[in-house]
Protein backbone atom coordinates (compact mmCIF):
# COMPACT_ATOMS: atom_id res chain seq x y z
CA UNK A 1 0.00 0.00 0.00
CA UNK A 2 1.08 2.95 -0.72
CA UNK A 3 1.81 5.80 2.00
CA UNK A 4 0.89 9.45 0.99
CA UNK A 5 3.18 11.97 3.35
CA UNK A 6 2.56 15.73 3.55
CA UNK A 7 4.32 18.63 3.22
CA UNK A 8 6.56 17.76 6.02
CA UNK A 9 7.19 14.06 5.15
CA UNK A 10 5.14 12.84 7.68
CA UNK A 11 2.48 10.05 6.62
CA UNK A 12 -1.38 10.32 6.75
CA UNK A 13 -4.26 8.94 6.72
CA UNK A 14 -4.44 9.61 2.89
CA UNK A 15 -4.91 5.91 0.41
CA UNK A 16 -4.11 6.11 -3.44
CA UNK A 17 -6.33 3.28 -3.85
CA UNK A 18 -9.41 3.57 -2.05
CA UNK A 19 -9.37 7.63 -2.63
CA UNK A 20 -8.74 7.22 -6.72
CA UNK A 21 -6.49 10.36 -5.98
CA UNK A 22 -4.87 9.19 -9.66
CA UNK A 23 -4.17 5.70 -11.17
CA UNK A 24 -1.67 4.94 -14.20
CA UNK A 25 -2.54 3.76 -17.90
CA UNK A 26 0.04 0.85 -18.37
CA UNK A 27 0.24 -1.08 -21.57
CA UNK A 28 2.53 -3.33 -23.54
CA UNK A 29 2.21 -4.11 -27.36
CA UNK A 30 0.28 -7.41 -26.41
CA UNK A 31 -2.51 -5.32 -24.33
CA UNK A 32 -2.97 -3.14 -27.20
CA UNK A 33 -3.73 -5.70 -29.79
CA UNK A 34 -5.92 -7.45 -26.91
CA UNK A 35 -8.13 -4.37 -26.64
CA UNK A 36 -8.77 -4.39 -30.67
CA UNK A 37 -9.86 -8.35 -29.91
CA UNK A 38 -11.84 -8.05 -26.75
CA UNK A 39 -14.67 -6.18 -26.34
CA UNK A 40 -14.53 -5.98 -22.43
CA UNK A 41 -10.77 -4.45 -23.11
CA UNK A 42 -12.28 -1.73 -24.91
CA UNK A 43 -15.15 -1.34 -22.75
CA UNK A 44 -12.62 -0.63 -19.67
CA UNK A 45 -10.33 1.48 -22.19
CA UNK A 46 -13.20 3.66 -22.86
CA UNK A 47 -14.47 3.72 -18.85
CA UNK A 48 -10.86 5.31 -18.31
CA UNK A 49 -11.78 8.51 -19.61
CA UNK A 50 -14.99 9.29 -17.16
CA UNK A 51 -13.27 6.82 -14.56
CA UNK A 52 -14.95 8.87 -11.62
CA UNK A 53 -18.26 9.35 -12.42
CA UNK A 54 -18.17 5.65 -13.63
CA UNK A 55 -16.97 4.28 -10.32
CA UNK A 56 -19.74 6.44 -8.42
CA UNK A 57 -22.70 4.70 -11.29
CA UNK A 58 -20.53 1.07 -10.17
CA UNK A 59 -20.65 1.92 -6.44
CA UNK A 60 -24.40 2.98 -6.76
CA UNK A 61 -24.81 -0.02 -9.06
CA UNK A 62 -23.81 -2.74 -6.22
CA UNK A 63 -25.45 -0.34 -3.62
CA UNK A 64 -28.86 -1.36 -5.40
CA UNK A 65 -27.78 -5.19 -6.23
CA UNK A 66 -27.22 -5.80 -2.91
CA UNK A 67 -30.49 -4.36 -1.65
CA UNK A 68 -32.11 -6.58 -4.32
CA UNK A 69 -30.53 -9.82 -3.44
CA UNK A 70 -31.78 -9.16 0.21
CA UNK A 71 -35.04 -8.20 -0.77
CA UNK A 72 -35.49 -11.38 -2.40
CA UNK A 73 -34.12 -13.29 0.41
CA UNK A 74 -37.42 -11.69 2.11
CA UNK A 75 -39.50 -12.18 -0.18
CA UNK A 76 -38.85 -16.14 -1.28
CA UNK A 77 -39.85 -17.21 3.10
CA UNK A 78 -42.98 -15.00 3.00
CA UNK A 79 -43.97 -16.77 -0.55
CA UNK A 80 -43.32 -20.07 0.80
CA UNK A 81 -45.16 -19.20 4.03
CA UNK A 82 -48.11 -17.62 2.41
CA UNK A 83 -48.10 -20.80 0.23
CA UNK A 84 -48.27 -23.24 3.43
CA UNK A 85 -50.72 -21.12 4.70
CA UNK A 86 -53.24 -21.07 2.11
CA UNK A 87 -53.12 -24.45 1.58
CA UNK A 88 -53.79 -25.40 5.47
CA UNK A 89 -57.04 -22.68 5.02
CA UNK A 90 -58.33 -24.50 2.07
CA UNK A 91 -60.12 -26.42 4.80
CA UNK A 92 -62.09 -23.37 6.04
CA UNK A 93 -65.34 -23.27 4.27
CA UNK A 94 -65.70 -26.94 5.01
CA UNK A 95 -65.23 -26.41 8.57
CA UNK A 96 -67.42 -23.18 8.55
CA UNK A 97 -70.37 -25.21 6.53
CA UNK A 98 -70.14 -28.24 9.61
CA UNK A 99 -70.73 -25.51 11.84
CA UNK A 100 -73.33 -23.82 9.95
CA UNK A 101 -75.17 -27.13 10.24
CA UNK A 102 -74.38 -27.81 13.86
CA UNK A 103 -75.92 -24.17 14.22
CA UNK A 104 -79.37 -25.05 12.13
CA UNK A 105 -79.87 -28.42 13.92
CA UNK A 106 -79.88 -26.66 17.31
CA UNK A 107 -82.52 -23.91 16.51
CA UNK A 108 -84.33 -26.21 14.52
CA UNK A 109 -88.46 -26.16 14.39
CA UNK A 110 -89.78 -26.90 18.35
CA UNK A 111 -86.47 -25.76 20.12
CA UNK A 112 -87.05 -23.48 22.58
CA UNK A 113 -83.95 -22.40 23.65
CA UNK A 114 -82.08 -23.26 20.18
CA UNK A 115 -80.86 -19.64 19.76
CA UNK A 116 -79.63 -19.31 23.45
CA UNK A 117 -77.52 -22.67 22.52
CA UNK A 118 -76.05 -20.59 19.50
CA UNK A 119 -75.30 -18.01 21.33
CA UNK A 120 -73.86 -19.97 24.34
CA UNK A 121 -71.19 -21.99 21.49
CA UNK A 122 -70.63 -18.44 19.73
CA UNK A 123 -69.54 -17.42 23.23
CA UNK A 124 -67.24 -20.22 23.99
CA UNK A 125 -65.36 -19.84 20.75
CA UNK A 126 -65.09 -15.81 21.25
CA UNK A 127 -63.55 -16.79 24.47
CA UNK A 128 -60.78 -19.24 22.66
CA UNK A 129 -59.94 -16.81 20.70
CA UNK A 130 -59.47 -14.34 23.70
CA UNK A 131 -57.51 -16.69 25.03
CA UNK A 132 -55.48 -17.61 22.02
CA UNK A 133 -54.54 -13.51 21.38
CA UNK A 134 -53.20 -13.13 24.87
CA UNK A 135 -51.07 -16.28 24.78
CA UNK A 136 -49.56 -15.03 21.80
CA UNK A 137 -48.86 -11.42 23.02
CA UNK A 138 -46.85 -13.18 25.76
CA UNK A 139 -44.97 -15.66 23.74
CA UNK A 140 -44.51 -12.79 22.01
CA UNK A 141 -43.07 -10.35 24.52
CA UNK A 142 -40.82 -13.83 25.83
CA UNK A 143 -39.35 -14.14 22.35
CA UNK A 144 -38.72 -10.61 22.06
CA UNK A 145 -37.18 -10.57 25.58
CA UNK A 146 -34.72 -12.93 24.30
CA UNK A 147 -33.53 -11.05 21.21
CA UNK A 148 -32.68 -8.26 23.70
CA UNK A 149 -30.90 -10.54 26.04
CA UNK A 150 -29.16 -12.03 22.77
CA UNK A 151 -27.10 -8.41 22.51
CA UNK A 152 -26.58 -7.95 26.14
CA UNK A 153 -22.57 -7.70 26.23
CA UNK A 154 -22.03 -8.50 22.19
CA UNK A 155 -19.91 -5.09 21.91
CA UNK A 156 -17.55 -5.61 24.87
CA UNK A 157 -16.96 -9.02 23.58
CA UNK A 158 -16.81 -7.95 20.20
CA UNK A 159 -14.04 -5.70 21.25
CA UNK A 160 -12.02 -8.05 23.44
CA UNK A 161 -12.08 -10.52 20.35
CA UNK A 162 -10.74 -7.86 18.36
CA UNK A 163 -8.22 -5.81 20.41
CA UNK A 164 -6.91 -9.06 22.33
CA UNK A 165 -3.46 -8.84 24.75
CA UNK A 166 -1.35 -9.53 21.86
CA UNK A 167 -2.48 -6.46 19.72
CA UNK A 168 -2.41 -4.18 22.62
CA UNK A 169 0.94 -5.11 23.62
CA UNK A 170 2.62 -3.28 21.17
CA UNK A 171 4.50 0.18 20.77
CA UNK A 172 1.21 1.68 19.86
CA UNK A 173 -0.67 0.38 22.66
CA UNK A 174 -2.05 3.46 23.93
CA UNK A 175 -3.16 4.22 20.91
CA UNK A 176 -5.31 0.64 20.46
CA UNK A 177 -6.43 1.19 24.58
CA UNK A 178 -8.07 4.73 23.42
CA UNK A 179 -9.88 3.38 20.74
CA UNK A 180 -10.79 -0.03 22.62
CA UNK A 181 -11.93 2.77 25.64
CA UNK A 182 -14.19 4.03 22.82
CA UNK A 183 -16.05 0.77 22.16
CA UNK A 184 -16.04 -0.82 25.69
CA UNK A 185 -18.00 2.90 27.00
CA UNK A 186 -20.35 2.41 24.02
CA UNK A 187 -21.04 -1.37 24.79
CA UNK A 188 -21.63 -0.28 28.57
CA UNK A 189 -23.89 2.72 27.79
CA UNK A 190 -25.93 0.07 25.32
CA UNK A 191 -26.01 -2.83 27.70
CA UNK A 192 -27.54 -0.43 30.56
CA UNK A 193 -30.37 0.70 27.72
CA UNK A 194 -30.82 -2.89 27.23
CA UNK A 195 -30.99 -4.16 31.07
CA UNK A 196 -33.78 -1.28 31.51
CA UNK A 197 -35.67 -2.74 28.41
CA UNK A 198 -35.44 -6.10 29.77
CA UNK A 199 -36.32 -4.82 33.26
CA UNK A 200 -39.99 -3.26 31.21
CA UNK A 201 -40.49 -6.35 29.53
CA UNK A 202 -40.26 -8.40 32.94
CA UNK A 203 -42.89 -5.53 34.40
CA UNK A 204 -45.21 -5.96 31.16
CA UNK A 205 -45.13 -9.76 31.91
CA UNK A 206 -45.86 -10.07 35.14
CA UNK A 207 -49.32 -7.42 34.68
CA UNK A 208 -49.99 -9.63 31.86
CA UNK A 209 -50.08 -12.40 34.25
CA UNK A 210 -52.23 -11.07 36.19
CA UNK A 211 -54.63 -10.02 33.33
CA UNK A 212 -54.42 -13.62 32.00
CA UNK A 213 -55.33 -14.96 35.60
CA UNK A 214 -58.09 -12.32 35.86
CA UNK A 215 -59.08 -13.55 32.16
CA UNK A 216 -58.94 -17.34 33.13
CA UNK A 217 -61.48 -16.27 36.57
CA UNK A 218 -63.91 -14.60 33.92
CA UNK A 219 -63.69 -17.34 31.18
CA UNK A 220 -64.39 -20.27 33.86
CA UNK A 221 -67.40 -18.40 35.72
CA UNK A 222 -68.74 -18.34 31.92
CA UNK A 223 -67.63 -21.71 30.94
CA UNK A 224 -69.95 -23.45 34.20
CA UNK A 225 -72.99 -21.26 32.87
CA UNK A 226 -72.41 -22.51 29.36
CA UNK A 227 -72.16 -26.48 30.64
CA UNK A 228 -75.47 -25.73 32.66
CA UNK A 229 -77.05 -24.33 29.24
CA UNK A 230 -75.97 -27.61 27.77
CA UNK A 231 -76.95 -30.47 29.96
CA UNK A 232 -80.62 -28.73 30.13
CA UNK A 233 -80.61 -30.90 26.13
CA UNK A 234 -79.49 -33.90 25.14
CA UNK A 235 -79.20 -33.10 21.75
CA UNK A 236 -76.95 -30.38 22.62
CA UNK A 237 -75.11 -32.49 24.93
CA UNK A 238 -74.26 -34.65 21.80
CA UNK A 239 -73.12 -32.08 19.58
CA UNK A 240 -71.53 -29.86 22.10
CA UNK A 241 -68.32 -32.08 22.29
CA UNK A 242 -67.92 -32.25 18.40
CA UNK A 243 -68.92 -28.85 17.94
CA UNK A 244 -66.79 -26.95 20.47
CA UNK A 245 -63.50 -29.70 18.91
CA UNK A 246 -64.51 -27.45 15.49
CA UNK A 247 -64.98 -24.21 17.05
CA UNK A 248 -61.21 -24.85 18.24
CA UNK A 249 -60.39 -25.97 14.37
CA UNK A 250 -61.99 -22.85 13.06
CA UNK A 251 -60.51 -20.12 15.57
CA UNK A 252 -57.32 -21.74 14.76
CA UNK A 253 -57.69 -21.26 11.06
CA UNK A 254 -59.17 -17.91 11.94
CA UNK A 255 -55.48 -17.21 13.81
CA UNK A 256 -53.63 -18.75 10.31
CA UNK A 257 -55.71 -16.48 8.06
CA UNK A 258 -54.96 -13.47 10.44
CA UNK A 259 -51.25 -14.21 10.44
CA UNK A 260 -51.50 -14.92 6.10
CA UNK A 261 -53.00 -11.71 5.64
CA UNK A 262 -50.19 -9.91 8.25
CA UNK A 263 -47.69 -11.70 5.68
CA UNK A 264 -49.35 -10.54 2.73
CA UNK A 265 -49.15 -7.14 3.95
CA UNK A 266 -45.52 -7.60 4.06
CA UNK A 267 -45.53 -9.25 0.82
CA UNK A 268 -47.02 -6.23 -0.93
CA UNK A 269 -45.01 -4.15 0.28
CA UNK A 270 -41.65 -5.80 -0.27
CA UNK A 271 -42.52 -6.54 -3.54
CA UNK A 272 -43.44 -2.47 -4.48
CA UNK A 273 -39.85 -2.24 -2.82
CA UNK A 274 -38.52 -4.62 -5.65
CA UNK A 275 -40.34 -2.50 -7.93
CA UNK A 276 -38.81 0.87 -7.06
CA UNK A 277 -35.20 -0.72 -6.87
CA UNK A 278 -35.32 -2.00 -10.19
CA UNK A 279 -36.08 1.08 -11.71
CA UNK A 280 -33.35 2.85 -9.89
CA UNK A 281 -31.37 0.16 -11.31
CA UNK A 282 -32.65 0.54 -14.58
CA UNK A 283 -32.00 4.30 -14.08
CA UNK A 284 -28.73 3.85 -13.25
CA UNK A 285 -27.65 1.56 -16.13
CA UNK A 286 -28.92 4.48 -18.55
CA UNK A 287 -26.98 6.69 -16.29
CA UNK A 288 -23.93 4.52 -17.34
CA UNK A 289 -24.49 3.80 -20.86
CA UNK A 290 -24.85 7.92 -21.59
CA UNK A 291 -21.72 8.72 -19.79
CA UNK A 292 -20.04 5.62 -22.47
CA UNK A 293 -21.89 6.83 -25.24
CA UNK A 294 -20.73 10.76 -24.05
CA UNK A 295 -17.12 9.26 -24.30
CA UNK A 296 -17.34 7.37 -27.39
CA UNK A 297 -18.80 10.03 -29.27
CA UNK A 298 -16.08 12.54 -27.98
CA UNK A 299 -13.15 9.94 -29.30
CA UNK A 300 -14.68 9.78 -32.48
CA UNK A 301 -14.84 13.69 -32.74
CA UNK A 302 -11.33 14.10 -31.42
CA UNK A 303 -9.86 11.29 -33.92
CA UNK A 304 -11.39 13.00 -36.99
CA UNK A 305 -12.69 10.47 -38.81
CA UNK A 306 -9.95 8.15 -38.50
CA UNK A 307 -10.94 6.05 -36.21
CA UNK A 308 -14.71 5.45 -34.95
CA UNK A 309 -15.94 4.31 -31.57
CA UNK A 310 -19.44 3.28 -30.37
CA UNK A 311 -21.81 1.52 -27.60
CA UNK A 312 -24.53 0.05 -27.97
CA UNK A 313 -26.46 -0.67 -24.50
CA UNK A 314 -27.19 -4.12 -23.07
CA UNK A 315 -25.79 -5.80 -26.04
CA UNK A 316 -23.66 -7.96 -24.10
CA UNK A 317 -26.12 -11.21 -22.90
CA UNK A 318 -23.34 -13.35 -22.14
CA UNK A 319 -24.35 -13.29 -18.33
CA UNK A 320 -27.71 -14.00 -18.98
CA UNK A 321 -27.09 -17.29 -21.46
CA UNK A 322 -24.89 -18.54 -18.26
CA UNK A 323 -27.45 -17.61 -15.94
CA UNK A 324 -29.97 -19.87 -17.85
CA UNK A 325 -27.64 -22.71 -19.01
CA UNK A 326 -26.78 -22.65 -15.16
CA UNK A 327 -30.48 -23.25 -14.14
CA UNK A 328 -31.15 -25.60 -16.75
CA UNK A 329 -28.68 -27.60 -16.39
CA UNK A 330 -30.63 -30.50 -14.71
CA UNK A 331 -34.05 -30.03 -16.42
CA UNK A 332 -33.58 -32.44 -19.00
CA UNK A 333 -32.94 -30.02 -22.21
CA UNK A 334 -30.63 -29.37 -24.33
CA UNK A 335 -29.32 -26.03 -22.99
CA UNK A 336 -27.08 -25.13 -26.05
CA UNK A 337 -30.51 -25.35 -28.11
CA UNK A 338 -32.90 -23.72 -25.52
CA UNK A 339 -31.29 -21.28 -23.86
CA UNK A 340 -30.14 -19.62 -27.24
CA UNK A 341 -33.94 -19.19 -28.67
CA UNK A 342 -34.98 -17.61 -24.57
CA UNK A 343 -32.38 -15.09 -25.21
CA UNK A 344 -33.24 -14.19 -28.43
CA UNK A 345 -37.20 -14.10 -27.36
CA UNK A 346 -37.18 -12.73 -24.04
CA UNK A 347 -35.36 -10.06 -22.01
CA UNK A 348 -34.94 -11.24 -18.74
CA UNK A 349 -37.32 -9.59 -16.65
CA UNK A 350 -39.77 -10.38 -19.26
CA UNK A 351 -38.71 -14.47 -19.49
CA UNK A 352 -39.46 -13.89 -15.42
CA UNK A 353 -42.81 -12.95 -15.56
CA UNK A 354 -43.60 -15.58 -18.52
CA UNK A 355 -42.31 -18.10 -16.05
CA UNK A 356 -44.67 -16.71 -12.81
CA UNK A 357 -47.49 -16.59 -14.46
CA UNK A 358 -46.93 -20.28 -15.45
CA UNK A 359 -48.46 -19.98 -19.20
CA UNK A 360 -45.82 -22.72 -21.38
CA UNK A 361 -47.55 -20.96 -24.39
CA UNK A 362 -45.32 -17.64 -24.62
CA UNK A 363 -42.39 -20.14 -24.61
CA UNK A 364 -43.90 -21.85 -27.39
CA UNK A 365 -45.08 -18.93 -29.34
CA UNK A 366 -42.42 -16.74 -29.36
CA UNK A 367 -39.19 -18.69 -28.43
CA UNK A 368 -40.21 -21.51 -31.10
CA UNK A 369 -39.86 -23.98 -27.61
CA UNK A 370 -41.67 -27.50 -28.21
CA UNK A 371 -44.27 -27.70 -25.71
CA UNK A 372 -42.68 -30.51 -23.44
CA UNK A 373 -39.02 -27.98 -24.00
CA UNK A 374 -41.11 -25.44 -22.29
CA UNK A 375 -43.15 -27.18 -19.28
CA UNK A 376 -39.58 -28.21 -18.66
CA UNK A 377 -38.07 -24.23 -18.25
CA UNK A 378 -41.45 -23.39 -16.43
CA UNK A 379 -41.02 -26.52 -14.15
CA UNK A 380 -36.89 -25.66 -13.54
CA UNK A 381 -37.15 -21.90 -12.98
CA UNK A 382 -40.52 -21.86 -11.72
CA UNK A 383 -40.20 -20.67 -8.02
CA UNK A 384 -36.64 -20.73 -8.00
CA UNK A 385 -33.77 -17.93 -7.23
CA UNK A 386 -32.95 -17.75 -10.95
CA UNK A 387 -36.58 -15.87 -11.32
CA UNK A 388 -35.13 -13.03 -8.49
CA UNK A 389 -31.81 -12.98 -10.55
CA UNK A 390 -33.41 -12.92 -13.80
CA UNK A 391 -35.13 -9.64 -12.85
CA UNK A 392 -31.93 -8.12 -12.19
CA UNK A 393 -28.69 -9.72 -14.57
CA UNK A 394 -27.10 -7.28 -16.08
CA UNK A 395 -27.04 -7.04 -19.68
CA UNK A 396 -23.77 -5.47 -19.98
CA UNK A 397 -22.83 -2.61 -22.88
CA UNK A 398 -21.14 -3.26 -26.09
CA UNK A 399 -18.50 -1.21 -27.72
CA UNK A 400 -17.13 -0.93 -30.87
CA UNK A 401 -13.48 0.61 -32.29
CA UNK A 402 -13.43 1.00 -36.50
CA UNK A 403 -10.42 1.70 -38.38
CA UNK A 404 -11.32 4.21 -41.42
CA UNK A 405 -9.45 2.42 -44.45
CA UNK A 406 -9.94 3.82 -47.59
CA UNK A 407 -13.13 5.52 -46.53
CA UNK A 408 -14.94 2.26 -45.65
CA UNK A 409 -15.31 1.71 -41.56
CA UNK A 410 -14.02 -1.47 -40.40
CA UNK A 411 -14.08 -3.57 -37.17
CA UNK A 412 -11.33 -3.80 -35.03
CA UNK A 413 -12.04 -7.95 -34.88
CA UNK A 414 -11.65 -7.73 -38.90
CA UNK A 415 -8.18 -5.60 -39.05
CA UNK A 416 -4.48 -6.81 -39.69
CA UNK A 417 -2.34 -6.85 -36.41
CA UNK A 418 -0.76 -3.32 -37.66
CA UNK A 419 -4.09 -2.15 -38.20
CA UNK A 420 -5.34 -3.00 -34.87
CA UNK A 421 -2.74 -1.44 -33.52
CA UNK A 422 -3.31 1.67 -35.72
CA UNK A 423 -7.00 1.58 -34.24
CA UNK A 424 -6.53 1.61 -30.58
CA UNK A 425 -3.25 3.59 -29.91
CA UNK A 426 -4.73 6.94 -31.01
CA UNK A 427 -7.19 6.45 -28.39
CA UNK A 428 -4.33 5.36 -25.84
CA UNK A 429 -2.91 9.11 -26.59
CA UNK A 430 -5.91 11.19 -25.83
CA UNK A 431 -6.15 13.15 -23.45
CA UNK A 432 -6.33 12.14 -19.66
CA UNK A 433 -5.74 12.74 -16.21
CA UNK A 434 -4.28 9.47 -15.69
CA UNK A 435 -0.55 8.90 -16.63
CA UNK A 436 0.41 6.50 -19.69
CA UNK A 437 2.77 4.18 -19.89
CA UNK A 438 3.19 2.27 -23.19
CA UNK A 439 5.75 -0.56 -23.81
CA UNK A 440 6.94 -0.55 -27.78
CA UNK A 441 3.87 0.96 -29.25
CA UNK A 442 6.17 0.70 -32.58
CA UNK A 443 5.84 -2.80 -33.04
CA UNK A 444 3.42 -3.78 -35.98
CA UNK A 445 3.41 0.14 -36.89
CA UNK A 446 5.40 1.72 -39.85
CA UNK A 447 7.34 4.51 -39.64
CA UNK A 448 5.26 7.02 -41.04
CA UNK A 449 2.22 6.31 -39.13
CA UNK A 450 4.27 6.80 -36.15
CA UNK A 451 5.56 10.36 -37.87
CA UNK A 452 2.30 11.22 -39.40
CA UNK A 453 -0.10 9.90 -35.90
CA UNK A 454 1.91 8.85 -32.79
CA UNK A 455 4.51 11.45 -32.67
CA UNK A 456 1.78 14.50 -33.59
CA UNK A 457 -0.66 12.77 -30.69
CA UNK A 458 2.28 12.83 -28.46
CA UNK A 459 3.05 16.63 -28.91
CA UNK A 460 -0.73 17.20 -28.12
CA UNK A 461 -0.60 15.08 -25.11
CA UNK A 462 1.82 15.82 -23.25
CA UNK A 463 0.83 19.18 -22.73
CA UNK A 464 -1.46 17.92 -19.92
CA UNK A 465 -0.32 14.17 -18.80
CA UNK A 466 3.12 12.36 -18.05
CA UNK A 467 3.98 9.55 -20.82
CA UNK A 468 6.32 7.42 -20.48
CA UNK A 469 7.50 4.92 -23.44
CA UNK A 470 9.77 2.23 -23.55
CA UNK A 471 10.74 2.34 -27.26
CA UNK A 472 13.48 1.21 -29.99
CA UNK A 473 12.55 3.94 -32.08
CA UNK A 474 14.49 7.50 -32.94
CA UNK A 475 11.07 9.13 -33.57
CA UNK A 476 9.32 8.73 -30.69
CA UNK A 477 12.01 10.44 -28.69
CA UNK A 478 12.89 13.00 -30.62
CA UNK A 479 10.34 13.94 -32.81
CA UNK A 480 8.05 13.84 -29.55
CA UNK A 481 10.59 16.32 -27.91
CA UNK A 482 10.97 14.20 -24.77
CA UNK A 483 11.90 15.96 -21.95
CA UNK A 484 13.79 12.98 -20.36
CA UNK A 485 15.49 10.27 -21.96
CA UNK A 486 16.76 7.37 -19.74
CA UNK A 487 19.03 4.99 -21.91
CA UNK A 488 18.70 1.28 -20.42
CA UNK A 489 21.99 -1.13 -20.61
CA UNK A 490 22.49 -4.45 -19.16
CA UNK A 491 25.24 -6.35 -17.93
CA UNK A 492 23.49 -9.72 -18.53
CA UNK A 493 22.03 -10.48 -15.51
CA UNK A 494 20.38 -7.02 -14.76
CA UNK A 495 19.83 -3.54 -16.09
CA UNK A 496 20.82 -0.26 -15.09
CA UNK A 497 20.34 3.44 -16.53
CA UNK A 498 23.66 4.07 -18.17
CA UNK A 499 22.41 7.72 -19.22
CA UNK A 500 19.87 9.99 -18.60
CA UNK A 501 19.17 13.42 -19.84
CA UNK A 502 17.40 15.11 -22.41
CA UNK A 503 17.24 14.24 -26.36
CA UNK A 504 20.33 16.63 -27.02
CA UNK A 505 21.92 15.06 -23.64
CA UNK A 506 21.60 11.72 -25.00
CA UNK A 507 22.23 11.98 -28.81
CA UNK A 508 25.19 9.85 -28.93
CA UNK A 509 23.26 7.11 -27.55
CA UNK A 510 20.17 7.54 -29.46
CA UNK A 511 22.35 8.01 -32.74
CA UNK A 512 23.96 4.84 -31.69
CA UNK A 513 21.34 2.34 -30.42
CA UNK A 514 18.03 3.84 -32.57
CA UNK A 515 19.67 5.38 -35.41
CA UNK A 516 22.79 2.41 -35.66
CA UNK A 517 24.91 4.51 -35.66
CA UNK A 518 26.44 8.05 -37.31
CA UNK A 519 27.99 6.29 -40.15
CA UNK A 520 24.43 4.18 -41.05
CA UNK A 521 22.52 7.46 -40.59
CA UNK A 522 24.83 9.02 -43.18
CA UNK A 523 24.40 6.83 -45.53
CA UNK A 524 21.24 6.66 -45.55
CA UNK A 525 20.64 10.79 -45.63
CA UNK A 526 23.00 10.26 -48.53
CA UNK A 527 20.88 7.14 -49.85
CA UNK A 528 17.64 9.37 -49.43
CA UNK A 529 19.13 12.58 -50.77
CA UNK A 530 20.32 11.08 -54.19
CA UNK A 531 16.69 9.49 -54.45
CA UNK A 532 15.06 12.68 -53.43
CA UNK A 533 17.20 13.83 -56.16
CA UNK A 534 17.18 11.42 -58.90
CA UNK A 535 13.35 11.46 -57.63
CA UNK A 536 12.99 15.44 -58.87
Amino acid sequence: EPIVLDADRQPTAVSIRSGRLFAADLYSQNEIERIADHAPAQLALLDRFEAEALATVASELRTVQHALHANAGQIAPLEAQIASLTEELSGLPALEEQLRGLALAAAAPGSDDGGAINQAHAEKALRDREQRAVDGLRRYLREFDGQVASLNGQIGARAALLFSAEVGGGPNAEAVAAVKRIALECGAQIDVALTAARQALANTQAELTQAAQHFQVRHNEQELAFRALIEQRETAQAQATERSRLERQRNHLLAQQAVQAELGTQLAALREQRQALLQQLATLRDRRFAIRRRVAETITTQLAGRIRVGVRQSGDVQQYADLLAAALRSAHVRTNTVVPKLVQAFWPDRLAAAVRAGDPRPLVDEAELSSDQARKVLDALGGSETLFQLECVDLGDTPTIELNDNGEYKPSLALSTGQKCTAVLPILLLDSANPLLIDQPEDNLDNRFIFEHVVGSLCAAKASRQLVFVTHNPNIPVLGDAERVFVLDSDGTRAFVARAGGVDDCRHEILTLLEGGAEAFAQRQLRYGCMHGNAA
